[in-house]
């Protein structure tokens, strides 16, 4: 792998400075910033090709930030790497745009290997991307990019997966209970009744700009994706 930049936003002295040592072995650059202020302050998109979070830092926690960088429309893959580990810790996450969740402990190994596959999506050529295309829609899956008649559409990590789950079922109804089993690869129950929530924001940016509608309801059964 190319040499290629990294921030690490950690305030763990110990656990950083152990970071940066295997990264730079591995012919990673590491810079590291211990709170919220100095990760600002540090941060510049034309620089760093990678972001590694801690959630509980000083000044500006990791999610905050995570959520203003892709609200600026920031790109750049973000990993979280904390100890918090529970299914909603990682969902709040996810949704505030991260890429990736790695929790403490951790292999230093897996972590590397995270890494490199965010830097290699990043660096693919055109000729390499996977494309999918269903109606007026283009999804590049290898930049996790969606685009509708060639306006781009910015989703947060989940609902780009709803998007994909109904366009893999080809026009076909899925129920919630279906739905709900794809996007959270869990059952429970109050997931199923947050389903229409999900579905609602996916409107929202898929269909509201635009004269014809492409998620529809069958009532009682669930929901498609119409091949216009």
């Amino acid at each position: 792998m190319k040499s290629s930049k990294i921030l690490l936003l950690e305030d763990d002295i110990i656990l950083s400075k152990e970071i940066i040592e295997f990264l730079k072995y591995k012919k990673l650059d590491v810079e590291l910033a211990e709170n919220g202020k100095q990760f600002w302050e540090n941060f510049n998109e034309d620089i760093f090709e990678l972001l590694i979070l801690d959630v509980n830092v000083p000044n500006e926690n990791g999610i905050s930030i995570c959520e203003k960088l892709r609200t600026r429309k920031i790109t750049t893959p973000i990993i979280f790497l904390t100890a918090l580990g529970d299914i909603s810790d990682k969902v709040r996450a996810f949704e505030s745009g991260a890429d990736d969740y790695l929790t403490k402990p951790f292999h230093f190994d897996e972590l590397f290997l995270r890494i490199y596959a965010l830097l290699r999506r990043n660096n693919v050529s055109d000729n390499e991307r996977e494309i999918i295309k269903f109606s007026e829609l283009t999804i590049d899956q290898t930049m996790k990019e969606v685009y509708r008649l060639n306006q781009k559409i910015q989703l947060t990590p989940k609902e780009y997966k709803l998007l994909l789950i109904l366009i893999n079922a080809k026009g076909h109804v899925l129920s919630k209970e279906y739905i709900a089993e794809q996007l959270w690869d869990y059952h429970i129950e109050t997931n199923i009744n947050t389903i229409e929530v999900y579905i609602n924001f996916l409107r929202k940016k898929i269909d509201s700009p635009f004269q014809q509608k492409m998620i529809h309801t069958k009532v009682g059964f669930g929901y498609y994706l119409k091949n216009l």
